[in-house]
């Protein structure tokens, strides 16, 4: 299973999904899009959106903190 997750050092519904996956004992990489246009122009390309956080997993795209959502591609209970 891949898990990235695009963020802000400022945003706080990326620190609660990377606390969800720490909790969930699920590895991510985190890609900081503050001054790497290069990664914010990866994340609008794949969401379509500039907010964050902005997740893949395994190539499925959730916008923001939607923890069932979330769940639901990790395929964990809640």
């Amino acid at each position: 299973m891949t898990v990235k997750i695009y963020t802000t050092s400022t945003c706080p519904y990326c620190r609660m999904a990377k606390d969800l996956f720490k909790k969930k004992s699920i590895s991510y990489e985190e890609i900081n899009v503050e001054g790497n246009p290069a990664a914010a122009n990866e994340m609008v390309r794949k969401s379509g959106q500039m907010g964050v956080p902005v997740i893949d997993i395994n190539g499925k795209i959730i916008v923001g903190f939607n923890r069932s959502e979330i769940e639901a591609a990790l395929r964990l209970r809640a």
